[in-house]
């Protein structure tokens, strides 16, 4: 039998990581100055910054991605959803005005840039991202391949940038839209999950062969149940974070906050 507890330090995880942090590093410290002279050291966003590195190697490196590859959907479903909802939102959390602007006040990647935050670009593409990958063979793919694992995982946390844009933009010269939007946004997004979820939850038969004939790490919780519970997962966790999103852009717009760009971004 697989041991589940195993943690991974391949180089291009860990190495990967390390290097977003130095680079974060350099340019929060000794090209601060030239990037935004006067303005402090950002502890905030640092601090958000490298918790949603943490966070993406928790997900990735940590015995739950052995568990949710080789043993139970369930788990691989709470593991997507730490790559989708928090560790995004964090990582743009982290990130000034100041450091990313610069690159989008650049002849002409600004205009594209636009394009492909625009909410209903977002909206499309991580909707489909997402939702094409949990196809059966697709998903299969992922799982008996190392590398097309690694690409689905990278794919699912850079869609999910564009997912959170709308809502935690860390840009001024892209801010977030109006609050209204931003509402109306969440609510088409969620939708647009809703028939993932729904195969994953009603199909009478086990979609993915690596867990049907799994071992079973929990007696009595058959293929079947698996497949169930990480459909509800995946829409109890989608749900409340859209929910809360909501919440939020609706207390702010109430408060008059909104058209102040970064601010609109949840916390």
């Amino acid at each position: 039998m697989i041991d589940w507890r195993h943690w991974h330090n391949e180089p291009y995880l860990t190495g990967g990581i390390i290097l977003l942090g130095w680079l974060y590093a350099l340019l929060a410290g000794p090209f601060r100055g030239r990037l935004a002279p006067g303005a402090p050291y950002p502890t905030r966003q640092a601090a958000w910054f490298y918790a949603s590195l943490l966070l993406f190697y928790l997900a990735v490196g940590s015995p739950l991605d052995q568990v949710g590859e080789r043993f139970l959907l369930t788990a691989h479903m709470v593991q997507h959803d730490l790559l989708i909802y928090p560790a995004p939102l964090m990582f743009l959390l982290g990130l000034p005005p100041w450091m990313i602007d610069p690159a989008l006040a650049r002849p002409g990647v600004r205009r594209w840039t636009r394009r492909c935050v625009h909410p209903a670009t977002c909206a499309l593409v991580s909707t489909i991202v997402i939702s094409a990958w949990h196809a059966p063979g697709l998903y299969e793919w992922t799982l008996q391949q190392k590398l097309a694992h690694v690409a689905e995982h990278l794919m699912f946390f850079a869609v999910s940038l564009l997912y959170w844009w709308p809502l935690a933009s860390p840009s001024r010269l892209l801010p977030t839209p109006k609050a209204p939007i931003q509402m109306l946004y969440i609510f088409i997004t969620e939708l647009g999950m809703i028939p993932v979820t729904a195969y994953l939850v009603f199909s009478k038969d086990v979609l993915y062969p690596t867990y049907e004939y799994a071992p079973r790490l929990i007696a009595g919780f058959s293929p079947l149940d698996d497949q169930i519970t990480a459909g509800v997962v995946m829409k109890v966790i989608g749900a409340a974070v859209s929910l809360a999103a909501m919440g939020v852009v609706f207390y702010r717009w109430q408060r008059g906050s909104e058209g102040d760009g970064p601010k609109h971004a949840p916390s």
